[in-house]
């Protein structure tokens, strides 16, 4: 509920069951309800890509499948050995247990590429063209990730002794930044960016990509700052271990930009364009 004191300051006691539904030895929670809608809502947002510039949509299929395996192996891995590594390496067996939780952003897009350039390669899609337009689904579902975080009460801010803030009950009873809608609102700008940009940077390759990496990186370094940090290890580190982790991906980022300039723009997949002249 909300509490609202001398008209100034509101506080949300938050204290949502992790879990949605549960019927007989099955739960569901909110958590993998917001991580399949996002999942959905970005299949639905690339699928409108392949349709209307005319790539054969069993091709989305396989990608989907590939980035999916690389999200869930690539944010488990990194999780494990980033964030807590004397745990994991003492207990390897336990790096599998993946729906225990623990899962790293990093990882899991350092994965979904790693999937999708396999099957680029394998079936002639250009990944340029491919990663232009994977960054609309992949902030729709960082949206909707963050958004199941703070369902779970998990990845919770620092205290706060600002005019607004969240008690997370099944934490404690002290006032925190609710840092998970903090980034849930700055990925939904920087999508809305991505999308008024979009005639603009499609006339370059990779552009689009570059963008969004520079921009989804520096808000995770920006609102790291209000994250309680989540390594086991983190001591007198001048930087959370996410900051780090987003620091080489602003610079690709950067390089991607300033590289793209000169570039033409990507066309899908040179099999399917040999076949249409064909015609």
């Amino acid at each position: 509920f909300w509490s609202f004191t001398k008209g100034v300051q509101v506080i949300l006691t938050w204290n949502l069951d992790p879990v949605a539904l549960s019927f007989a030895s099955v739960s569901i929670h909110w958590y993998g309800l917001f991580f399949a809608s996002g999942l959905l809502l970005g299949t639905h947002a690339m699928k409108g890509f392949f349709v209307r510039e005319q790539v054969p949509l069993a091709l989305m299929d396989q990608l989907f499948y590939a980035i999916v395996a690389g999200v869930i192996i690539g944010a488990r891995l990194l999780h494990c050995l980033a964030y807590e590594p004397n745990y994991y390496l003492a207990r390897p067996l336990e790096i599998l247990y993946f729906w225990q939780g623990g899962l790293a952003s990093h990882g899991g897009g350092l994965g979904a590429l790693i999937g999708a350039a396999l099957v680029c390669h394998k079936k002639q899609i250009s990944l340029w063209w491919l990663l232009d337009r994977m960054v609309f689904p992949t902030l729709i579902f960082a949206v909707m990730v963050r958004l199941g975080n703070f369902c779970n009460s998990e990845i919770y801010g620092i205290p706060t002794n600002q005019s607004w803030g969240v008690i997370f009950e099944r934490i404690d009873q002290v006032v925190r930044h609710p840092v998970q809608l903090y980034e849930a609102i700055a990925y939904a700008i920087a999508l809305g960016i991505m999308v008024i940009s979009w005639s603009r940077l499609l006339k370059h390759r990779a552009a689009s990509f570059g963008l969004f990496l520079v921009l989804v990186f520096l808000i995770r370094i920006a609102l790291e700052f209000f994250k309680v940090e989540q390594a086991t290890y983190q001591g007198a580190m001048s930087l959370t271990v996410g900051q780090w982790l987003s620091v080489p991906f602003i610079v690709v980022g950067l390089f991607i930009l300033v590289w793209s300039r000169k570039q033409t723009p990507a066309l899908p997949i040179a099999a399917v364009q040999a076949q249409n002249k064909r015609k």
